[in-house]
């Protein structure tokens, strides 16, 4: 299984932040950076929300988001995506290097967009993300399942990182096909909510619970705490979700490191 480090490494993912929902992040209790994937020789950067690049320069090592290759956003919402259009400029050198490809749904490009129409040429080429669907960075392949049941349009993503393969399970109202969708060594898990609020679609702790249950996976990573996880500790729930299902059960921390 993977290992949690704090060096660099060739292949790896790395948690830029660990914030869900609004308020954490406005508050900033947990950064709200993303996820900075490096494999097969590519650097790709998922859902960089605010202080995405604040994070990149912060990390030990820093990460240079000039190096990037792609940009994937699971969904339009400003948690995810708030720095999208700097980590553009950023990874074509302020716009004067055309490179890189960004990967998202279509309502990130359409009326309001939360990718300004300014920086879209400087990079090498838009992907819009579908259902099903598998795409490419170099040698590096990840693919979408079905939609998510969230207000905007969301996907989660699998793909592998040598001979393991990864799940990100993105904002999603908890329905039954997630499973079959996810089914990978290692899922990574938003679990903004401590219990159930009904009429509105994120995953709680016990649709992570149902989750982790019938997939099975290796190693299971909760993530993207609102305040209602981060008042019950996620580290100590993890635990407890780690005995109950004899599953490996971890909380993600800002600047956690998965070497592979």
């Amino acid at each position: 299984m993977p290992r949690r480090k704090k060096e660099d490494s060739q292949e790896f993912i790395k948690f830029l932040g660990t914030a869900g929902a609004r308020f954490v992040m406005i508050r900033q209790l947990r950064a709200s950076g993303g996820l900075w994937i490096s494999s097969c020789g590519k650097h790709i950067l998922i859902d960089p929300g605010p202080g995405s690049i604040v994070r990149c320069a912060s990390s030990k090592p820093k990460l240079d988001p000039s190096m990037l290759d792609a940009i994937i956003l699971t969904h339009r919402h400003l948690d995810h995506a708030n720095d999208i259009n700097v980590m553009i400029e950023a990874m074509t050198e302020g716009g004067f290097k055309k490179r890189g490809i960004v990967f998202c749904p279509p309502d990130a490009l359409e009326e309001d967009p939360v990718i300004l129409r300014h920086v879209r040429n400087f990079v090498e080429r838009f992907e819009i993300l579908e259902e099903n669907t598998t795409y490419q960075v170099g040698d590096f392949k990840f693919s979408t399942g079905r939609r998510h049941i969230h207000p905007a349009i969301t996907y989660g993503l699998k793909f592998k990182i040598k001979d393991t393969s990864v799940s990100l399970i993105a904002d999603t109202k908890y329905f039954k096909e997630l499973i079959d969708c996810y089914k990978t060594d290692i899922i990574i898990i938003c679990v903004v909510f401590y219990e159930p609020r009904p009429g509105i679609d994120h995953l709680c702790l016990s649709d992570a619970e149902e989750l982790i249950r019938e997939i099975k996976p290796k190693q299971a990573i909760l993530t993207h705490f609102g305040m209602t996880m981060l008042r019950a500790k996620p580290h100590i729930q993890a635990e407890e979700l780690k005995h109950k299902l004899g599953i490996d059960v971890i909380a993600a921390y800002d600047g956690m490191t998965l070497e592979f």
